[in-house]
């Protein structure tokens, strides 16, 4: 099974985990799941729950109704609800279990970030550590990139390229802070350290000055934040 494909597949069984509901209805909520951004269509959508129902992992209900694409001109919707089974419950856990490295990916961090609040605190330890682990892999990257890209580029792309490089160094500074929380509540704490807020080392930005810890950084999950490549995606 492909990424994309594995990350729609854990997105529609985590939704019906919670309740049962159509194809449109599911299509919404995925939207708001996982943003506009990556907004999937009904090409997308429905081959992945005829999968997931060939295998097992979903139950369709009132599965006489044909299903007919709404339009602006019939506005038709599909009658089948669907359900998860005992196997998709099974296969559902078993993908929220997962911490190894597929799951510190853009696309596939994003969905196991969403599903959190159903997640063991040592499965969200470690997809989050592995996840910065691998943003600082791609910070040091970015970072020699950057500095060939003064000798070699004219003034906008080195912008473009040190905005790219920002919005990663946000993310680090978001998941140090996701990390200390964590660690705080394992330990019985009930709030950040007395150290002062955000994570214990500073980062560097991208021009080289020093930057203060505790810097707020914009809400909103970190797939959607701008600056990565077409190949990071």
């Amino acid at each position: 099974m492909g990424r994309r494909s594995g990350v729609l597949e854990f997105a529609v069984l985590g939704l019906l985990h919670d309740a049962p509901m159509h194809g449109y209805e599911l299509r919404k909520r995925l939207n708001v799941l996982l943003g506009s951004f990556r907004a999937f269509s009904y090409g997308t959508l429905y081959p992945c729950l005829k999968s997931l129902v060939a295998q097992g992992f979903l139950v369709e209900d009132n599965p006489d109704v044909e299903y007919v694409p709404a339009t602006a001109l019939n506005g038709k919707r599909s009658k089948i609800v669907y359900r998860l089974s005992a196997e998709g419950k099974q296969r559902f856990e078993e993908l929220l279990a997962d911490s190894g490295p597929d799951a510190w990916e853009d696309e596939h961090f994003g969905v196991h970030f969403a599903f959190f609040g159903q997640t063991d605190r040592a499965v969200r330890m470690r997809v989050l550590e592995g996840r910065r682990s691998r943003l600082e892999e791609r910070l040091e990257r970015m970072r020699n990139s950057l500095a060939r890209a003064r000798e070699r580029f004219d003034d906008y792309t080195v912008e473009l390229q040190r905005h790219g490089l920002e919005s990663v160094e946000r993310e680090v500074r978001w998941l140090n802070e996701l990390i200390e929380t964590e660690r705080a509540n394992r330990t019985g704490r009930t709030g950040p350290s007395t150290d002062g807020p955000g994570p214990a080392t500073p980062h560097k930005t991208s021009d080289g000055r020093g930057e203060e810890a505790g810097s707020p950084d914009p809400p909103g999950p970190p797939y959607d934040r701008p600056g990565r490549s077409a190949q990071e995606r």
